[in-house]
């Protein structure tokens, strides 16, 4: 009969370990994505700014070689990323593609001009920087006009921002809500183990030589949690990344690995902290307390 007793409480004691680990893994998953999604919004914003494009049209009696002369200062320049040479005969060539029929023939004239193309760094992808920008570029003599839509780079600022603060905002209620979620399932679990917890301490037992058990107990609960969580989401990294090869412009691996160590490092201090306030309170307590 004892054997029995002790048997099935062992299973129920796994079965509290299983459920804990899962919860937790659970948990930890969920901050994992949404600390991805903090460390690559930066990317995505600067990915977004840096693919605004300025239209510099090139005057029609501007020579070739003044032209590239005049690209070679703009990479040159600190605020660009990138430039591109469109001339007449490409722009022809591309409008010709996606009208699908030949406009050149059809006028008997190429009405195109020339154009270089300029993708600017994020930090300069701003009303302010394209405006210094413009007021340099524009005393070159090659350069007929600068065309922009500042409207969209506005509203395009702006959305990032908003969208920047929403996600911090939802971040911080996210990991207040994780913490408090973990606590309780580890309390949960030191719930059932209340009794031992009295029964060691009415025995002579200090209270470090106690905790000590349960806490080591719940780093190693909290490590596998981890590791299970950070596995999930290499599954699901590699997953949207299948699907979305996009997605690979915004790979960091330098971020991703200081996400999967903030989840461990999560994983292991929350269940250690949690489980050493735990037993202390159950430490604390009157043997008649315990069947309250």
């Amino acid at each position: 009969m004892e054997e029995f007793e002790v048997s099935d409480a062992s299973k129920k004691t796994k079965t509290i370990y299983i459920s804990t680990i899962f919860s937790i893994t659970l948990v930890l998953l969920m901050l994992g994505v949404l600390g991805l999604i903090l460390v690559h919004a930066k990317n995505l914003s600067n990915y977004v700014k840096e693919n605004i494009v300025l239209n510099i049209i090139v005057d029609e009696g501007a020579k070739e070689a003044d032209v590239l002369q005049f690209q070679k200062e703009l990479n040159a320049n600190p605020a660009v990323k990138q430039t591109q040479y469109v001339n007449k005969e490409l722009a022809a060539r591309n409008l010709t593609q996606d009208l699908g029929e030949d406009f050149v023939n059809f006028l008997g004239y190429n009405p195109l001009l020339s154009t270089v193309d300029v993708y600017l760094k994020a930090e300069y992808a701003n009303i302010q920087g394209i405006d210094t920008l413009k007021a340099q570029i524009g005393k070159n003599p090659v350069v007929k006009e600068v065309i922009y839509q500042s409207s969209l780079i506005e509203m395009v600022n702006k959305n990032i921002n908003t969208i920047g603060l929403i996600i911090l905002a939802f971040a911080a209620i996210l990991l207040v809500i994780s913490i408090a979620l973990i606590n309780n399932t580890i309390r949960l679990a030191i719930y059932s183990q209340r009794f031992l917890i009295k029964s060691m301490q009415l025995v002579g037992a200090t209270k470090n030589f106690i905790r000590k058990p349960f806490i080591l107990l719940a780093m190693l609960h909290g490590l596998i949690a981890s590791i299970i969580a950070v596995t999930l989401l290499m599954g699901l990294l590699f997953y949207a990344q299948r699907e979305i090869p996009e997605i690979v412009i915004l790979r960091n691996y330098t971020e991703f690995g200081i996400v999967l160590l903030f989840l461990v490092g999560i994983g292991i201090f929350i269940t250690a902290f949690s489980t050493s306030f735990a037993v202390s309170r159950y430490l604390r307590l009157k043997t008649y307390d315990l069947y309250r």
